[in-house]
């Protein structure tokens, strides 16, 4: 048995990928699921369509492979981070819907928390800000609001879960309420620094501690998935967040290395080892993965639009067929206007983290088009890109002993265009792997390796490989005057 499975549960649809023992793709499913958007600025998803379009894309990958579920050595497990579930303990239904990362609702929330002079002290320990994205305070809302739920969480009816819970209580037919490190560390709840969920802030938002999962390594033992899904029972070997997964699909395992995915949203995380850096330029300070006991921390920029904006070229303005239609448009954009799209449909992340902000487009002239809408819309990302590297070279010394080179994955890095656009704005080398599914590939490798069937951590760093390097080659002074107009334009988008 040396095949694993991979599920990739992200924000817009759920894939799963079956990789062969030499780490190479064999299999693949993948299935969209609904949004909904109840009231402006409201995300959520239906935990059940989520479930069911997981064993869907499971059976389609394994088949798609040609191998049976006793062939598979382990699965692992990526997913869409801070979205929030909750489900009865007895019969498993989700209760209400989970509300995304992307969701807007809690901001008066976090503003109250502010004024009350805490942010530091969830800062201090989780080392992240008091915004809507994270989870904590989604949960106190829905506890707030939800008739009945309170009560009924107290009484430890309830589970609480990230995504990657609810998938692992199902998989394992209710046996196992688990998650791992790096999910924990965006709940507002964990301390990551004492790697435990921390009854101060539990407190402070009225959380009961009984409806938390109990949290495990990366690769650790979570369980086995019901013989009744695919016909066996699979080990579940590995876990971790999406960015952390792509952290380690990228294998990122050393000190400065630094990663950045472009999918709906952008992060970029930066290896800062065994030093868990506080930041100073509102970037965020997260556990990068939990191995064997050991924590490994990074530095994190969020960006809450990325291939959401290509999205909203293709489905919002209607100027593009399919995503990839995007660069070749971009590319035929008039050099001489400098149009800019601030896309904070969502609010602004990192290192702004304004969730009143809207989006924004500024220095449009008669003669623009939807060339100059693609090409701002695919060079936001690069702007903002270079706004998480600024801030974390001034957090973290290290990010600065040496010339940055970034890897990078997602659907977005397929574009030539985009990549030699982020290398000319970043001034600094951006390598594209061979296996853009590097998120998945994360997973597996967590899983793999726990299994004792894939290379252990030296070997997988040594058989990563780059598709292609795109240097910068912009003249010096045309970036200037480029970052000079996202400056202006972002702050023109402030709330604040």
């Amino acid at each position: 048995m040396t095949a694993i499975l991979a599920i990739d549960q992200g924000t817009t649809s759920s894939r799963a990928i079956v990789f062969d023992q030499h780490m190479r793709i064999a299999g693949v499913g993948q299935q969209e699921f609904t949004q909904h958007f109840p009231k402006s600025g409201w995300v959520e998803h239906d935990a059940e369509e989520i479930w069911q379009s997981v064993v869907a894309t499971c059976r389609a990958a394994i088949d798609k492979a040609g191998v049976r579920a006793a062939e598979i050595a382990a699965m692992g497990i990526t997913n869409q981070r801070e979205t929030v579930g909750v489900w009865d303990r007895a019969t498993g239904k989700p209760l209400p819907r989970a509300i995304v990362w992307q969701d807007g609702r809690t901001a008066a929330l976090c503003s109250d928390l502010k004024a009350r002079g805490l942010e530091q002290t969830f800062t201090q320990k989780t080392g992240l800000l008091l915004d809507p994205y994270f989870s904590g305070t989604k949960l106190a809302w829905l506890l707030d609001n939800i008739a009945g739920l309170r009560a009924r969480a107290e009484n430890g009816e309830v589970c609480f879960g990230t995504i990657d819970s609810w998938l692992i209580w199902n998989l394992t037919g209710g046996k196992a309420h688990v998650t791992d490190a790096t999910n924990a560390s965006r709940t507002l709840l964990y301390n990551i620094g004492e790697n435990r969920w921390d009854q101060e802030l539990l407190s402070i938002l009225n959380i009961p501690a009984a409806m938390l999962p109990q949290v495990k390594d990366c690769a650790d033992d979570f369980g086995v998935s019901d013989a009744a899904l695919f016909g066996a029972t699979i080990p579940i070997l590995g876990v971790a967040g999406d960015q952390q997964a792509a952290t380690i699909g990228n294998a990122c395992f050393e000190p400065g290395m630094m990663k950045s995915t472009y999918g709906t949203g952008c992060f970029a995380l930066l290896n800062t080892g065994r030093d868990r850096v506080p930041s100073n330029n509102r970037m965020l300070t997260t556990i990068a993965y939990r191995l064997g006991g050991e924590t490994t921390y990074a530095l994190e920029g969020s960006i809450f639009i990325a291939g959401a904006a290509v999205q909203w070229l293709r489905d919002g303005l209607g100027i593009i067929g399919q995503a990839s239609d995007s660069g070749v448009l971009a590319e035929k954009a008039d050099p001489h206007q400098r149009v800019y799209l601030v896309p904070a449909f969502t609010g602004l992340g990192a290192p702004w983290w304004d969730a009143e902000a809207r989006g924004a487009i500024f220095g449009l002239t008669r003669n623009s088009g939807p060339a100059e809408f693609a090409r701002a819309a695919l060079e936001s990302v690069c702007f903002q890109t270079r706004d998480l590297l600024d801030a974390m070279r001034r957090d973290w010394p290290g990010a600065g002993q040496a010339q940055t080179v970034l890897r990078v994955d997602g659907g977005m890095v397929a574009s030539d265009w985009t990549m030699q656009r982020l290398a000319d704005i970043l001034d600094a080398p951006v390598d594209r792997p061979t296996v853009l599914e590097t998120t998945a590939l994360g997973a597996a490798w967590l899983a793999g390796s726990k299994a004792g069937v894939w290379l252990d951590r030296d070997g997988f760093a040594k058989a990563w490989a780059r598709d292609r390097r795109f240097e910068p080659r912009m003249d010096a002074a045309e970036r200037k005057t480029a970052i000079a107009g996202w400056a202006d334009a972002v702050r023109r988008t402030l709330t604040g």
